[in-house]
């Protein structure tokens, strides 16, 4: 990539959580470029600034319409991306893809669904559960939701105290019980039986983002095993700093599985510009 110049870009964000997003289903640059680039092109006083890359490509799966590329703000793999998917997914239907489409994430098939103008649905095909760990005297919830996540319970007050949060955060982050990959950490506060507020310390953004998909989801699930709730569909409110987060979920109680997960909010396009490469 670095002797290619002008590299057009989008610049979109999903309840706070921004992205750099690139159409690269021209093959203009391979993977490794672009992942050479992203901390660059992500960087916020040297570059465009965000919390990571969304790229479109050709389908790599034969079910699906599209692949989605994702690389955290620092170049590493975060699995999936939950308010990425539903930015690249508008972004995918703007360039002529339908409402109702399927994408790849790895080998992973999603499907998205676009509400309206500026609020998109993505289904995720996970069936998960949920562990629950002691570290260092703290009750914490280890769950995967597409990626690795963990939740603490938090008081609206310590919410509040983000200099607190990152501190914690990057400690569980990289402590040693989440190695190799680390983990990101979810703290939360119970507002009532469906509706909970969020702040996530983001791996591979290594700080605190306005939202985080994943992160809802992960944390709705948590406060639904929380409360001891035995019903089988549910609907929870995830609020973040960026935004508000709309969880939906179905929980087996013989299996204490989780299912039919789906996360729906926001997505807007922000500007368009060209990064000299």
């Amino acid at each position: 990539m670095d002797n290619k110049t002008n590299i057009p870009f989008t610049k979109m964000q999903g309840a706070g959580n921004d992205f750099v997003v690139i159409d690269n289903r021209k093959g203009h640059f391979s993977k490794q470029e672009l992942i050479a680039k992203t901390p660059n092109l992500c960087d916020r006083r040297f570059g465009i600034g965000a919390d990571g890359l969304l790229v479109l490509l050709p389908a790599e799966h034969n079910q699906a319409d599209y692949t989605m590329f994702y690389r955290n703000a620092d170049g590493s793999d975060a699995g999936m991306c939950g308010n990425g998917a539903r930015c690249l997914s508008l972004f995918a239907h703007e360039a002529g893809f339908p409402r109702e489409h399927i994408f790849n994430v790895h080998d992973v098939l999603y499907e998205a669904s676009i509400q309206d103008k500026n609020s998109v649905q993505i289904s995720f095909p996970v069936k998960t559960s949920i562990e629950e760990v002691t570290i260092e005297g703290q009750q914490i919830l280890v769950l995967h939701t597409g990626t690795e996540h963990i939740v603490l319970q938090s008081d609206a007050e310590h919410l509040e105290k983000e200099d607190r949060l990152c501190e914690q955060g990057s400690e569980l982050r990289y402590h040693s019980h989440f190695e190799p990959k680390g983990t990101n950490v979810n703290f939360i506060n119970g507002k009532d039986e469906t509706t909970v507020q969020l702040q996530t310390y983001e791996r591979g953004v290594e700080d605190l983002t306005l939202a985080c998909g994943t992160g809802a989801i992960a944390s709705a699930l948590a406060w639904h095993y929380w409360q001891n709730e035995m019903d089988t569909d549910y609907s929870f409110d995830v609020l973040t700093k960026g935004g508000k987060l709309q969880v939906d979920f179905s929980f087996d109680p013989q299996t204490k599985t989780y299912s039919n997960l789906k996360l729906e909010g926001p997505a807007h396009f922000v500007f368009k510009g060209s990064y000299p490469g």
